[in-house]
């Protein structure tokens, strides 16, 4: 990374993982299994998820978990097999939701950090990303993808390089973008919040969307996801065809 970048390495800025959730959409198998153990190209996705974080450079590693959590962390651990360090964060007896999560998650995480969804696959440039985020000068940056609402219900407007408007519940016909899925924050977005109680991530965003303080950064490359079956099933033959490419 260039200017300020150059101070910061990558394996410094810790990832929120979200891997809190009921993931209702995939039920009944996910009724005692949570979302991020599902068998994807042979094992857990959340291991595939990991290891392409491991190999864009980043290694501090928040899991925000909640519903069946205790499993996650008897299967994962504490990375050091793949070469991280891995930290959890427990939403309680009250599922705290996205939001809710990050915020009880922040003495873990720090003054700055990323923010990722525990059902996504993005195989993009980490370093662009956080490089964007610190010379941006703003306490936070959105990921952005143009959509077009072929893969999930576009919620943003995204004009001229700036975030005109996110909304996941209202949406206009200038919104062709969507929250691709990986943010960079910092703590103090969070302070209008309350602890300890449940929220979601997306009314932070709306918040700072709103007070023009949240920078973009538009990717170019598509996310994959396995938060319902066809995304799980199209998710699982990419990578089973990727191990298949890079067998002896």
């Amino acid at each position: 990374m260039s200017g300020q970048g150059q101070e910061m390495k990558l394996a410094d800025w810790p990832v929120a993982i979200l891997a809190g959730g009921l993931s209702t959409r995939l039920r009944p198998i996910t009724d005692k299994m949570p979302k991020a153990l599902l068998s994807v190209a042979g094992e857990p996705f959340l291991m595939h998820q990991l290891r392409l974080l491991h190999s864009k450079g980043l290694r501090k590693i928040v899991l925000c978990v909640g519903y069946l959590g205790d499993l996650i962390k008897a299967r994962i651990g504490e990375g050091s097999g793949i070469g991280l360090n891995i930290d959890y964060s427990f939403d309680g007896q009250t599922l705290l939701g996205t939001g809710g999560a990050v915020k009880r998650a922040l003495p873990k995480l720090g003054e700055q950090f990323l923010v990722i969804y525990g059902d996504s696959y993005m195989p993009v440039d980490y370093s662009a990303i956080v490089e964007a985020f610190v010379l941006s000068r703003k306490p936070a940056l959105m990921t952005v993808f143009k959509n077009e609402g072929r893969w999930d219900a576009s919620n943003v407007w995204f004009e001229q390089g700036e975030l005109r408007r996110y909304d996941k519940k209202i949406r206009t016909a200038e919104m062709r973008h969507i929250d691709y899925g990986i943010a960079v924050l910092s703590a103090q977005v969070f302070a209008p919040f309350p602890d300890d109680r449940p929220f979601d991530l997306a009314d932070v965003y709306s918040r700072v969307v709103s007070e023009k303080q949240m920078a973009a950064y538009e990717v170019k490359q598509r996310f994959y996801e396995i938060g319902s079956r066809e995304g799980l099933a199209e998710l699982d033959s990419l990578l089973r065809d990727k191990l298949r490419a890079i067998s002896p």
